[in-house]
């Protein structure tokens, strides 16, 4: 969620409506410095509107909830109980998150996660949450299960002196707890003599070493680092006009796959998905299990999360190490972490720009803020932006006059570059900037009730997990030093609407123990590249985005000429949608696309393939549907049969529910039954959905799935070839989607033994995958090691296949 929630910014709506007309007008031509005061003033006389936002923010709650902690306890025990160990693991980690640091039940929690994470074969992590069980005080009577366990797993790992330390500890323990005749202590007993003979065994007959295969190799790739643009290659310069405004071009002849860029984000923040708590009903649903982003990625560094590290003030951040929670305390968390309520009301947009200004340092963003007032009209205008502007050289233009560049004229992701970042202040909606002003000042005041802005301006050093009270009373007037950060946030928060980059992850679909694993793209974060935000926008880029943790990897997608301009996606790709689709979507930029896809279309005047494809067909005749109206009619004359928009719209609804519930069957483990239903919406959607709509590509996508999970890989094959068409078709035949579908395609024929066939589709797949993502990906890896094993078997079974 960008921006607010809904109520925020319908009752920020009603108050721009109630204002005076002369304030409307003030407040919609002013300055960000002159809309920041006056929104403190406006907001210090709406008494209600802080009320309101108070009991916003309490349907949201990011406190330590030690309730909270039991109910998810005893769920997680219930599926530990039937051997979910998966859903155990994350309902665990939701525990870790509410019980209050110190508590006994937190070494248990820890003890309890260990165990799923044994049986989940994640050892290395197990030990680790081991160790957090025994630092936290875990029960001496319960040690020597955990101590087991330990051993269990140095066994597991090989780490055979360690194991055999770890078994005698355990039984120095046992020793000094006397005589144990519980039938649970008699099974650990008998459980200590079987690894005691395992040990023994791995020590007199140690396993053969096994080949390492893990370490094939894609050829490295050449990279030159740019002397003028941190991050970029030798191959890109940095151009300015005044039509196309700061962007980069090719210095020399660039080939598809070669690396252009790699940046770490300036800050990122963690999209929390769309599971926010639910409202409490009964004792059965008072807290949300489903696992969202929040519950999945580190919070810091993006990277998947196994066992999350919690952090100590609030419930909200996990994290995937301890240094992780280290560094976001140190860096902006100490700050953040008693307005986690207030930021999940306020959106992703405002949270970004609060972080911003925290890593920028409050002397970098005054100095910037300062200089800005005298330059507002120059950052704005299109025409003055490549001058360079003297009164300020080291925090403006530079050298070169593009503004962002430092005085050598050189071009560094930076919070300077950022802050050039154009706001557009005079393009964003009156009501929009309205909002944002509120809302900024919203943060700000809640900053200084809570007693942190010391900690903003950076006057204190940060004390690990010290956690000021949150007050609820935020009328005072805001300090200078406080409206100065207001006003840098209200500049991000606007900027944000054009330079915000989506981090993207292929998350797996399922639980992820497959023989196929299947992926869609999930937002994972919203973040500031300020090189990355050199790149124009183009429906049809010759360029490809692709994202590791914080880190963005650009890589050219077509041949590049010498001279021609480096573009990119910013979302409605030629191939997806249609051209006033198109433009309409790219006015949040405020520019009108010229790329080369646009103009042929307008001028052509012929219809785009993409809105045949994804139409309506006509149930009699099979023709396309069409109208612009609510009833649209056959485009077969002879036909001439009619139907309503909003019937046809209910019903590929309908479809796309049964579709779920499909899903759902698999899941459960009713393959026969899943097959069933997705068969019966096949048949229905060939009745007024087009053979080439996205959907009828998915369903034989699923039908693959549930194929490949009984084991019948010819029919799996047979169903994904059919979506791999209809993909091609949507996206392009060198596109990452179609990459993604031949991976899955490459998966299927391997465990299938279609030798040939997989070592086809194997080159395929890696020639466009290495294009997207590069030779060291998981995925060429993957499929050079299925190469290989394939590439070894006997000649007479290679020739046979």
């Amino acid at each position: 969620m960008a921006l607010p929630v809904a109520e925020w910014r319908d009752r920020t709506a009603r108050l721009w409506a109630a204002l005076d007309p002369a304030l409307r007008e003030r407040l919609a031509a002013a300055s960000l410095h002159d809309a920041v005061r006056l929104g403190c003033d406006l907001f210090r006389t709406k008494e209600e509107e802080e009320a309101a936002l108070v009991q916003l923010c309490r349907r949201v709650s990011t406190d330590k909830e030690p309730a909270a902690a039991s109910r998810y306890r005893e769920q997680g025990n219930r599926e530990f109980g039937r051997c979910q160990y998966q859903a155990a693991l994350r309902l665990y980690s939701k525990v870790a998150s509410h019980e209050l640091p110190g508590s006994p039940e937190v070494s248990v929690c820890f003890a309890n996660r260990s165990a799923a994470l044994f049986h989940l074969g994640h050892f290395e992590v197990c030990l680790e949450d081991i160790a957090r069980a025994e630092s936290h005080g875990y029960p001496d009577r319960l040690l020597p299960k955990v101590l087991l366990r330990k051993a269990e797993c140095l066994l597991c790992l090989g780490r055979l002196q360690d194991a055999q330390g770890a078994l005698g500890v355990l039984e120095s323990k046992i020793a000094m707890d006397g005589l144990m005749t519980s039938p649970t202590h008699q099974t650990l007993l008998k459980k200590l003599r079987q690894l005691k003979v395992k040990l023994h065994e791995k020590q007199t007959c140690p396993e053969p070493a096994q080949e390492a295969r893990g370490g094939i190799q894609g050829k490295p790739e050449i990279w030159e680092e740019n002397n003028s643009i941190s991050g970029a290659s030798s191959s890109l310069s940095l151009s300015f006009d005044a039509e196309r405004g700061r962007h980069l071009v090719a210095s020399q002849d660039i080939v598809p796959g070669q690396s252009l860029l790699k940046e770490e984000a300036f800050v990122s923040v963690l999209c929390p998905g769309e599971s926010l708590p639910l409202p409490l009903q009964d004792a059965e649903t008072a807290w949300d299990t489903r696992a969202t982003n929040a519950d999945l990625y580190c919070h810091h560094c993006l990277s998947q999360l196994l066992a999350s590290v919690p952090c100590q003030g609030c419930s909200y951040a996990r994290y995937c190490s301890q240094a992780c929670a280290d560094a976001a305390w140190q860096q902006y968390h100490r700050t953040e972490c008693s307005l986690g309520a207030l930021l999940l009301t306020l959106g992703v947009f405002c949270h970004v720009a609060l972080r911003t200004v925290l890593l920028a340092g409050f002397a970098e963003v005054s100095r910037l803020v300062g200089w800005s007032h005298s330059g507002d009209k120059d950052l704005q205008s299109p025409e003055a932006r490549g001058r360079p502007l003297s009164e300020a050289p080291d925090a403006g233009a530079g050298a070169r006059g593009i503004p962002g560049c430092d005085s050598n004229g050189q071009y560094q992701s930076s919070y300077q570059a950022l802050f050039h970042l154009l706001p557009h202040i005079e393009q964003h909606s009156p009501e929009h900037k309205f909002l944002c002003v509120l809302s900024v000042v919203a943060i700000c005041k809640q900053l200084q009730a809570a007693g942190l802005e010391a900690a903003v301006l950076n006057q204190e050093s940060p004390q690990k997990w010290s956690k000021p009270k949150t007050c609820e009373k935020t009328s005072a007037e805001l300090s200078p030093e406080l409206k100065t950060v207001a006003e840098a946030m209200l500049r991000h928060m606007l900027q944000l609407q054009c330079n915000a980059q989506a981090i993207t992850v292929m998350q797996e679909l399922g639980p992820g123990d497959g023989a196929v694993v299947s992926k869609k793209p999930v937002r994972l974060a919203t973040a500031f590249f300020p090189v990355l935000s050199l790149l124009n926008h183009s429906c049809c880029p010759n360029t490809s985005v692709s994202f590791s943790g914080t880190a963005a990897t650009v890589r050219a997608s077509q041949p590049i000429p010498s001279g021609q301009e480096v573009l990119h996606c910013y979302g409605p790709h030629q191939c997806r949608m249609k051209v006033a689709e198109r433009q309409q979507l790219l006015s949040q930029y405020f520019f009108e696309c010229r790329c080369r896809a646009c103009l042929e279309e307008l001028e052509s005047g012929v219809e785009s393939g993409v809105s045949i494809r994804n139409s309506f067909c006509c149930p009699k005749c099979r023709a396309q549907m069409q109208g612009e109206e609510d009833t649209l009619r056959c485009s077969n004359e002879a036909c001439a049969t009619s139907a309503s928009r909003e019937n046809l719209s209910c019903h590929l609804q309908d479809l796309r529910q049964q579709i779920k519930k499909a899903l759902e069957l698999l899941r459960d483990g009713k393959a026969d039954q899943a097959i069933k239903m997705l068969l019966k919406c096949q048949m229905d959607a060939g009745n007024f959905l087009s053979s080439e709509h996205l959907l009828m590509g998915e369903m034989e996508d699923h039908l693959a799935q549930v194929y490949a999970t009984l084991g019948k890989w010819q029919e799996a094959a047979r169903h994904l070839k059919k979506s791999i068409e209809i993909v091609e078709m949507h996206h392009g035949p060198s596109s990452v989607e179609t990459g993604h579908e031949l991976f899955k395609l490459a998966q299927i024929l391997f465990n299938g033994f279609a030798v040939s066939e997989a070592l086809s589709t194997i080159q395929r797949a890696e020639g466009i995958l290495s294009v997207h993502f590069g030779p060291q990906s998981a995925q060429i890896q993957e499929l050079q090691e299925m190469k290989a094993c394939l590439s070894e078997l006997p000649r007479n079974i290679l020739q046979r296949t």
